[in-house]
């Protein structure tokens, strides 16, 4: 269990982390995500021990990592977005050089490198050059580093940086296959990266925890009304009085084009009106021609709570 109380960070006069306090829970994957500058990459330096926080406490199992750094960094493995890897030495010579930094025991060394060898799927290149690797695989020797000792806790940042289409897809299978022994933290200013990827996210916004919930509940939370778009046939003032009856219907307007009805129905109740609006509908002789639900897409709730404006592509 991580347990973060009111983490802040002041550089002078600016606060870039600013009373951040949440829980992970072990087996899940939490993504921070946020446009650059939301105080990302400042948190996880603080969640490892990296930065020393201004305010605020960080306890893994219960252990204060300000107090017991060693103990609590037994826990942690740390990829930063950088993988931190040295280009003239072949894989297995890195995790041999990097457990030793790690401090594992030298007759533990050889296994621990095989477990990291094998989570992070390089078992075809353990004896070539690094440098040789392609940017896909320096990621996996990144995250292999990680993984050595098998620490609870994975932290990474930006693990998909730079990373093509197919080689984002790899990674975050492997951190799929990894959750279930591993705690997983990631941060992203890529939606789609951490959409993919995240059972719980935390938004993050000037440094404040702006949001904390599943995509799902994230996307519900935020739909606070929905519009229903119906195409159907029959007679107009039929249609349109039937579907005001609705009590749930609080606007309702209407168009015709080609002989076909078009309804943009708009409703403030939770629940889905369109099992509603079909029977008033038939009821009133129509034809139902096809219906549609807007749905606000996780997308639309990241832009509402950061107060950014929409772009083209899924780069927050």
């Amino acid at each position: 269990m991580i347990e973060v109380q009111h983490l802040t960070k002041r550089y002078g006069s600016h606060t870039a982390v600013d009373d951040l306090s949440f829980t992970a829970e072990p087996g899940k994957i939490y993504g921070f995500l946020g446009p650059n500058g939301a105080g990302k990459s400042t948190t996880m330096n603080m969640m490892t021990g990296y930065l020393a926080p201004s305010e605020g406490t960080i306890l893994y199992d219960g252990m204060d990592i300000q107090k017991e750094p060693e103990k609590a960094k037994k826990k942690i493995g740390y990829l930063p977005e950088t993988a931190p890897v040295y280009m003239d030495m072949t894989v297995r010579e890195y995790l041999h050089f990097a457990a030793e930094l790690k401090r594992i025991r030298r007759q533990e060394r050889e296994e621990a490198v095989r477990n990291a060898l094998d989570a992070a799927g390089l078992w075809e290149v353990p004896d070539r050059l690094i440098r040789n690797l392609s940017k896909g695989y320096r990621q996996r020797v990144g995250l292999s580093q990680a993984l050595l000792g098998n620490p609870d806790i994975l932290i990474l940042d930006e693990p998909a940086s730079g990373l093509d289409p197919e080689q984002q897809k790899e990674m975050f299978d492997s951190l799929r296959a990894l959750r279930k022994d591993h705690t997983i933290i990631l941060s992203s200013h890529i939606l789609s990266d951490i959409r993919a990827t995240a059972d719980v996210i935390w938004i993050l916004k000037e440094g404040k925890l702006a949001a904390s919930d599943t995509p799902e509940n994230l996307q519900a939370k935020m739909t606070t009304r929905q519009q229903v778009t119906l195409r159907v046939q029959g007679d107009r003032a039929e249609l349109e009085k039937a579907i005001r009856a609705i009590p749930e219907v609080s606007e309702v307007q209407a168009a015709q084009e080609q002989g076909v009805l078009r309804f943009a129905i708009t409703s403030d109740a939770a629940e889905d009106i369109r099992p509603m609006v079909s029977r008033a509908a038939v009821y009133a002789g129509g034809a139902i021609l096809d219906m549609n639900r807007e749905e606000k897409s996780l997308e639309d709730v990241f832009l509402s709570l950061t107060g950014k404006e929409k772009s083209n592509d899924s780069s927050i």
